[in-house]
């Protein structure tokens, strides 16, 4: 058996910031060992997008917006640099976890279920492999199908889950759809369907090496980024979601700083895990056609669902006209209906760039969104919420996931326009 984990439930103990305190945690507040080390903080006084986008510009990660507040993850020096632009922080301090929560999967046990799977359902499931992490694991590749072993004319969904290594509740989510395709089929009318009709692809762990170390020692790190080792003095880590390489450290929607929480590596796809997820992408273009048309990359948390773009707040732009910013905005909505997210455009929060969404879109043409799951606080559990919520919040998702890959042979139906731009796609109700 792999090492099972605990949740955390609250914070425990919070303690205000301030330029003094920070300055006297460390005798060299500038070198790399201390600049890396992350906290989880509330900015206070972010009213606007602007404000927002200024926060996120420091490098610290931006990872849930409640009216004027915002709680973030950054070092001590983004703090400080938070706190110069006027806006009150304060750090969040967690003591106490809890004892081990056996309702999450570790990566040895997340393989084990997908070997357990694969050996159930043959004819449907093929357990595959995008290829290895930066320290040499195994990044699984799930395929989901009628005739599995074929490479069928069929439109091609894809499922990726945990780019961020603290946000092991997408790994969960993942697990849930190879079980819900698997077991469904031949029992669920819409998931044989769909099962017949499309070919369905599941990357369960795009980052099994930071998900492994946040997990290390028996407590968690609050670690969001990959393991590689960037720049000097032993800072390690990308983001894989500011790795992409569309609109790559365009707009000040990620951190050109080693330690910080965002920052985007020295050039985009600089990540092995991001290359392996690009190169399996590429390989599904067929005489030039890409056969993936949709996609949902899972994070957590703040419960939304977004669309492209992240870089700018244009609603259109460059690659994305206004029929298809409707039909993104419209599917965006109805899986909202489903799930209880908020859903918006990517950026509507605060700018991102070099993420998975735009890439897929703006290069690929794969209608591509984000869901951040449960909870919507930190007082719910932020990126380490019980387990007793894995059923209930994986499965909340259900619906939406299967009405994406209905509309994967012809998004555009979503906004009556099937007969303008895919007038022999059959819909598949």
């Amino acid at each position: 058996m792999g090492r099972k984990f605990g949740s955390m439930v609250a914070f425990a103990t919070v303690a205000v910031v301030t330029l003094g305190v920070v300055s006297q945690a460390s005798a060299s507040p500038t070198s790399p060992k201390y600049q890396q080390k992350s906290a989880s903080y509330t900015v206070d006084g972010a009213r606007t997008q602007a404000d927002r986008n200024r926060v996120g510009s420091t490098g610290a990660s931006i990872d849930s917006v409640e009216g004027a507040r915002l709680d973030v993850t950054a070092t001590a020096v983004e703090a400080m640099k938070i706190e110069r632009l006027g806006y009150k922080v304060t750090q969040q301090r967690t003591e106490g976890f809890p004892a081990a929560d056996s309702g999450y999967h570790d990566y040895t046990e997340m393989q084990a279920e997908l070997e357990k799977a694969a050996k159930a359902y043959p004819k449907i499931m093929q357990k595959l492999s995008l290829g290895k992490s930066y320290e040499g694991r195994d990044m699984p590749l799930i395929k989901i199908s009628d005739n599995v072993a074929k490479d069928e004319n069929e439109p091609e969904i894809l499922y990726d889950a945990h780019q961020h290594a603290r946000e092991h509740l997408t790994v969960e989510m993942a697990l849930y759809l190879v079980k819900m395709y698997t077991e469904g089929y031949g029992k669920d009318p819409r998931i044989t369907k769909l099962v017949d009709s499309r070919e369905i692809w599941i990357v369960p762990d795009m980052n099994p090496d930071g998900g492994e170390y946040d997990l290390s020692g028996g407590k968690y790190h609050n670690w969001r980024k990959n393991r590689q080792p960037v720049g000097n003095g032993g800072v390690k880590g990308v983001d894989l979601n500011r790795n992409w390489g569309y609109k790559f450290a365009c707009c000040d929607g990620s951190s050109p700083v080693t330690t910080s929480e965002t920052y985007h590596g020295p050039s985009a796809f600089s990540a092995p895990e991001t290359q392996r997820l690009r190169d399996f992408v590429l390989s599904r273009r067929v005489n030039g056609v890409q056969q993936i048309k949709a996609s949902i990359d899972f994070h957590t948390y703040s419960e939304l669902v977004l669309w492209p773009y992240g870089y700018t707040t244009q609603t259109t732009a460059a690659g994305l006209n206004g029929d298809q910013q409707k039909t993104f905005a419209t599917l965006g909505k109805t899986f909202a209906k489903s799930n209880g997210y908020t859903p918006e455009q990517s950026s509507s929060l605060y700018i991102t760039d070099g993420s998975i969404i735009d890439w897929l879109w703006a290069n690929q043409g794969v209608w591509a969104f984000t869901f951040e799951m449960y909870p919507t606080t930190p007082g719910k559990g932020g990126f380490y919420p019980p387990a007793s919520v894995i059923d209930r919040e994986t499965a909340r998702n259900k619906d939406a996931s299967l009405t994406l890959a209905e509309y994967a042979d012809c998004a555009y139906r979503a906004i009556k326009k099937e007969n303008q731009y895919c007038a022999t796609s059959p819909s598949p109700r």
